[in-house]
């Protein structure tokens, strides 16, 4: 049923929109897509798990999960980009693939290559209850909760960026490095909190992904970072409104791709609709033409 598909869709994409905004968030203010975000969202995922198996309640555990997977990201910059800044954009590119693939392997070395169940003995029975039914349509009472959580947290997000002083310096920083640190914005400081805030809402989308899917592997992060890099895409890398509209677009069309034409096309069916922005629209749906009023020096 469509009306079923589409809210299976809006599920999915709401999980893509909050990993790629931690890619638009940290391209924005440097100028950088960092590759290793797909693995923060991987580890948000086994950190959480880890954190359940020795007793801690699963609201703790998410916490966290995440604080912690937002302690990771300010290391990244500090070991691997900071150095950097003044270096040519393929020295950090490298660097980037780099630290993805040291955070897989570290994950390997931990927790092993074998495929993990999440602990379900700590989600509470509503998760997996119907919470309500329309015309045939069941939303489940996870569906529910990876939709307000996304949701609040993007929201939050939005109004961080545009109501706080912080949100200011970081809006600044993306438009004009050099008069950002002329007007005393603090330019190393406000690129770790870029990534302290999106590495936390990669690892809330990687626990809520493993609660849904029931499972997590070390290689979880590389697909879920390509999709979550394509809807930043989509909607135009830069712009957090259009991350998360991309998420949406992306995870709706891989949906009805899945269900109409069938499951082994539903990433050719997503990526088709993300050519067919692209070459139509090239800086995406809310991306700007330019980068004007940048200074990257």
């Amino acid at each position: 049923m469509l009306v079923q598909q589409l809210v299976n869709g809006l599920t999915l994409g709401l999980l893509y929109a909050l990993i790629a905004v931690g890619y638009t968030m940290v391209y924005g203010v440097i100028g950088l897509i960092n590759f290793a975000h797909g693995e923060v969202f991987m580890l948000g995922a086994f950190l959480c798990v880890s954190a359940l198996g020795i007793g801690l309640p699963l609201a703790l555990a998410c916490a966290l999960s995440v604080g912690a997977c937002a302690a990771i990201g300010i290391a990244i910059d500090a070991v691997a980009y900071r150095p950097l800044r003044a270096a040519p954009r393929l020295a950090a590119l490298i660097t980037a693939i780099g630290m993805s693939i040291f955070l897989q392997n570290l994950a390997l070395v931990i927790w092993g290559s074998r495929p993990r169940p999440f602990v379900r003995e700590a989600l509470p029975a509503f998760f997996g209850q119907t919470a309500f039914e329309l015309y045939a349509v069941r939303v489940n009472g996870l569906q529910v909760v990876i939709c307000l959580v996304s949701l609040a947290l993007m929201a939050g997000l939005h109004l961080f960026i545009r109501r706080t002083r912080a949100g200011a310096a970081m809006r600044a920083l993306a438009q004009n490095r050099v008069c950002a640190r002329l007007m005393g914005v603090s330019v190393n400081r406000v690129i770790s909190l870029t990534f302290a805030l999106g590495s936390g809402l990669g690892a809330a989308a990687g626990v809520l992904t493993a609660i849904q899917y029931n499972s997590l592997t070390p290689t979880m992060g590389y697909n879920a970072g390509v999709k979550a890099f394509a809807a930043a895409v989509l909607g135009g890398v830069g712009s957090v409104p259009g991350a998360m509209l991309g998420g949406v677009i992306l995870g709706v069309a891989e949906t009805l791709g899945a269900g109409y034409v069938s499951s082994t096309y539903r990433d050719g069916v997503a990526y088709a609709v993300l050519i067919a922005v692209i070459v139509l629209r090239p800086a995406g749906l809310l991306g700007q033409n330019g980068a004007a009023g940048r200074d990257k020096a």
